[in-house]
């Protein structure tokens, strides 16, 4: 399945590029579709984070994203990295006293505020004194209102002012002698769409995980479980956890242990965000059942093996192995996104060790190549009638999940 987004750049007065707009697309047609903005935003964090590589999206500068007043008060924003995102308050947020308290709260995290096609009024004032930047539509206003937009700086000093929609040559040298500090619009780039495959949770999962974390005491061994169970949200939590969004020095391979960096409030926010996104849709149902299977097989056969310690990276392979058919590009580019520990990385490239030898013994036993799966076994010191008694367990295990 493909996802799409698109991205404007935004351009100071040197004509550098000093971020990007990242704007909601549902297929190559450049132009928004008329769905609901919070539905929208939740697509382009999805897309953004969990799909493409952010870092390549942004070229290491600020990502522009619009904000809903429900996103707003759900403090969907603390999932994204402060330094990174450029917050826009869109003009259909009413400036209430939870608004403006909930916007203080991401100023002190770290973030940069920017109004979205401001008309000044008076109950403004409190957001006009927190915000950074303030964005005006150069496509519905006049000149006089976007010079006197400039009287703003007697409320706050440190406020620069974007103009979008710039057209032509004329709104720009006006923005220019009006004494703008950022510009965008049609005058320098059309928004460029961005397309890549993608792989969906499972219904039954997704919605599984969703009656879970409604659930206020729930239990985060229950959620580890469901995740693991997931091909998806695997996927999508081990790229995340080990991308350029969060600056970890050591790679973190477990469900477990990423569940514990992002915290109790941010892992329930990225789930919110993944899920929503992607219920609606489904993916070729073979390979994802062949990626569980070949995950908990994995898992079985290192827990009978001399390499027990190394269950859990067992599994990560095993799910890992058709990831490439699953989004239909190479191996090489499945590893780099995901950024996994070198073992797991040279196992899934084909490379001879302990979890290459496991991976192999599982595919080979699937195949009923018996003498490779015999070689196999022998090779990780594991009974294969061990091996034999519980590949139909892990047949059961994989139709319970997906259809139960």
């Amino acid at each position: 399945m493909h996802v799409f987004m698109a991205r404007q750049p935004i351009f100071d007065k040197k004509n550098n590029v000093i971020g990007y707009e990242l704007l909601f697309r549902n297929g190559y047609e450049n132009a928004y579709n008329s769905v609901d903005g919070n539905e929208a935003t939740l697509q382009v964090i999805a897309n953004s984070f969990y799909e493409f590589d952010f870092k390549a999206v942004t070229d290491n500068k600020k990502a522009y994203i619009n904000f809903t007043e429900k996103l707003i008060k759900e403090e969907i924003a603390t999932i994204l990295p402060t330094e990174n995102v450029v917050i826009e308050i869109l003009e259909t947020v009413e400036p209430t006293e939870e608004i403006i308290d909930a916007c203080k709260k991401l100023k002190e995290k770290g973030f940069t505020l920017a109004l979205d096609d401001f008309v000044y009024d008076k109950k403004y004032r409190k957001l006009v004194e927190i915000v950074d930047i303030i964005k005006v539509d150069f496509l519905i206003t006049k000149g006089f209102e976007r010079k006197k937009i400039f009287d703003l700086l007697e409320v706050n000093k440190n406020i620069k002012f974007l103009a979008e929609k710039v057209e032509n040559v004329e709104e720009y040298n006006e923005a220019i002698y009006f004494g703008y500090t950022y510009f965008q619009g049609y005058y320098f780039s059309k928004p460029v769409i961005l397309s890549t495959q993608t792989v969906s949770p499972n219904k039954n999962t997704a919605l599984k995980i969703m009656k879970l974390i409604n659930d206020k005491d729930f239990n985060y061994a229950d959620l580890e479980t469901l995740i693991l169970q997931d091909v998806s949200l695997s996927y999508k939590l081990t790229k995340l956890i080990n991308s350029s969004a969060y600056y970890i020095k050591n790679k973190i391979t477990s469900i477990k242990y990423a569940i514990a960096f992002l915290g109790e409030k941010e892992i329930v926010k990225w789930l919110y965000v993944v899920l929503l996104h992607d219920l609606k849709e489904r993916n070729p149902e073979e390979l994802i059942r062949v990626s569980l299977q070949r995950a908990r097989f994995c898992e079985l056969i290192c827990n009978m093996s001399k390499y027990k310690q190394k269950a859990f990276l067992a599994y990560m392979t095993g799910m890992f192995s058709v990831m490439d058919a699953i989004l239909n590009c190479s191996m090489d580019k499945v590893i780099q996104d995901l950024n996994v520990f070198d073992e797991v990385k040279d196992a899934l490239l084909g490379e001879e060790n302990e979890l290459n030898t496991i991976l192999k013994l599982a595919v080979s036993f699937g195949r009923g190549e018996w003498e490779d799966s015999e070689a196999y076994a022998e090779k990780i010191e594991a009974d294969i009638n061990q091996i034999s008694g519980v590949y139909f367990d892990v047949i059961a295990w994989v139709d319970n999940i997906q259809y139960e």
